[in-house]
């Protein structure tokens, strides 16, 4: 069917011709026709959807996420919500989506699974279409769409792009939480340096194929990725592992898939293992100054044995104590293993493995533990805003373990280590970094048993609070000066809110007015 001038679609799907709006779109996304839902639905306008009682056709063919289970999400760093059609704000946030970590974007619902009427999927596509053709370079978009009788609800699906994408204005977009924002200045530099790091992972191992994994661990991964994600590929095992990057055309493994799946991939990667060393001091000398440690261990294998196991002997390697706190017996650790969990996932996920003759290190000192992985820190990441930004060195490695459940949710790790840390009674994290390693280091605050908990009021604080309060215990006091020099990525009005909400909880004394004022430590833990 010939296509004409504002032709949508639909009209010319058969045979799409040059200078058509709607064939722009075609070459620049791979669009499936719209589908209908199976239940029959009311006619009073809005409508919630719930992942129970909405039934929609899966796709066999391509890894889509179902509607019916995005809608059980939250927005964040890889999902977006538009109630209604935002041109501008769509083709926003597929830039951003793009040039961080991908993501979905579904317009026509809402997070809370509410559908809005009106909207139609023929009306979007010329608008959308245009929109994504103007990006630079064009990005690749799978989109699905899902007819309902009180509208259209549009599914975008944006791969995370080994290019660097701008808007026609010129801006280049990045997500950070729930929001795109403009890179500027070096951040551009690093971040254009630091696609070229995820093609790494696609490289084809000479030699390799399918028989160098191991079945078990695939088998363990697809029902991993099965159950978070309902609609998952159907098919056979080598087309999964082809489409996932694991296997190239050819069927040779490639260095992504050899780190999860591999039967011994230090066979072929001497640098992806991992080295556990616990030292009875404060340093790696025993008082002859010389090299002296308790133990040694040296871990090998695909990356969730590896993560399984370094996890397993770093709980063997910390003093425990049992404590009773009210009526219920607890164990407390050294540390808290949830920062202890996401230092070492962070290091195997993000670590540069073109970096050779040096492993991951975990080392465990009398007074503190150091996870180190080779590598500086990568694409626009800094030490000063590691807490708000996120970017993956290895973008398929990290969607794997994400997959695998290793990784919760992309973009809180960092978040968690802080708080797991501060609630315990330790010292926030130090980070360091220099231009080939990054290492964690996690400090006792105290001995084990003599951990006394937080009371509510200071548990139901966010890490920016924390970090206020950490400040005032160690000078004696905080101006709003001080505030946004802790936290320069975050708004003036923000942070005053934040001191407000500490004020106002008993937790910080204001002093002062205007220019003059500052805050005090009102009440202790205890």
């Amino acid at each position: 069917m010939p296509c004409a001038p504002g032709s949508r679609i639909s009209a010319c799907w058969d045979e799409p011709r040059a200078g058509c709006a709607a064939c722009v779109w075609r070459r620049t996304t791979r669009w499936f026709p719209p589908r209908a839902s199976r239940r029959s639905w009311s006619r009073s306008g809005l409508q919630t959807v719930s992942s129970r009682s909405l039934h929609l056709p899966r796709n066999t063919d391509h890894d889509i996420v179902s509607l019916s289970y995005l809608l059980t999400r939250k927005p964040g760093l890889q999902l977006a919500f538009f109630p209604s059609l935002d041109p501008d704000g769509v083709l926003e946030t597929i830039v951003a989506f793009a040039n961080t970590e991908g993501g979905e974007i579904v317009v026509g619902a809402d997070e809370r699974g509410r559908v809005y009427p009106g909207m139609q999927a023929e009306d979007a596509d010329d608008v959308v279409g245009m929109a994504i053709a103007q990006v630079r370079p064009p990005v690749q978009v799978e989109a699905e769409s899902y007819e309902l009788p009180q509208g259209a609800v549009l599914v975008f699906h944006v791969p995370r792009s080994p290019d660097l994408h701008s808007l026609p204005d010129g801006r280049v977009l990045a997500r950070r939480g729930m929001e795109n924002r403009v890179l500027t200045g070096q951040e551009l530099t690093l971040a254009a340096v630091g696609r070229a790091t995820g093609a790494f992972e696609l490289e084809g191992i000479p030699g390799s194929s399918i028989a160098d994994f191991d079945t078990d661990v695939i088998d363990e991964y697809i029902e991993h990725r099965q159950r978070r994600q309902p609609s998952a590929f159907v098919g056979s095992t080598q087309a999964l592992l082809k489409q996932i990057g694991a296997l190239t055309a050819q069927g040779t493994a490639t260095i992504h898939g050899m780190l999860l799946f591999g039967r011994d991939p230090q066979m072929f990667l001497p640098q992806a293992g991992l080295t556990f060393v616990k030292f009875p001091g404060t340093d790696r000398h025993s008082g002859k100054r010389e090299i002296g440690y308790g133990r040694r261990v040296d871990i090998s294998g695909p990356l969730a044995r590896m993560i399984e196991r370094t996890w397993q002997v770093v709980w063997e390697s910390m003093d425990k104590k049992a404590v009773v706190r009210g009526l219920q017996r607890e164990e407390e650790t050294e540390y808290p293993m949830i920062a202890v969990r996401e230092a070492l996932i962070n290091a195997v996920a993000h670590r540069d493995y073109r970096i050779q003759g040096r492993r991951i290190e975990v080392f465990m000192f009398k007074d503190r533990m150091e996870i180190t992985s080779p590598g500086g820190l990568p694409g626009y990441i800094t030490l000063k805003n590691i807490v708000d930004e996120h970017f993956s060195r290895n973008p398929r490695i990290v969607h794997g373990l994400l997959q695998w459940g290793f990784i919760e949710e992309l973009g809180l790790g960092v978040d968690k280590m802080i708080e797991s840390m501060v609630a315990a009674g330790h010292p926030a994290p130090e980070f360091r970094a220099t231009p080939h390693s990054f290492t964690v280091v996690l400090r006792k605050g105290h001995e084990v048993g003599q951990y006394h908990p937080m009371p509510e009021w200071e548990m139901d604080m966010n890490e920016r609070q924390m970090k206020a309060l950490q400040w005032v215990q160690e000078h004696g006091r905080i101006t709003n000066r001080d505030y946004r020099q802790l936290c320069p990525n975050v708004s003036a009005e923000t942070l005053r809110l934040d001191l407000v909400d500490l004020v106002d909880k008993g937790i910080l004394l204001k002093i002062g007015v205007k220019k003059g004022t500052h805050y005090v430590l009102k009440r202790k833990a205890g």
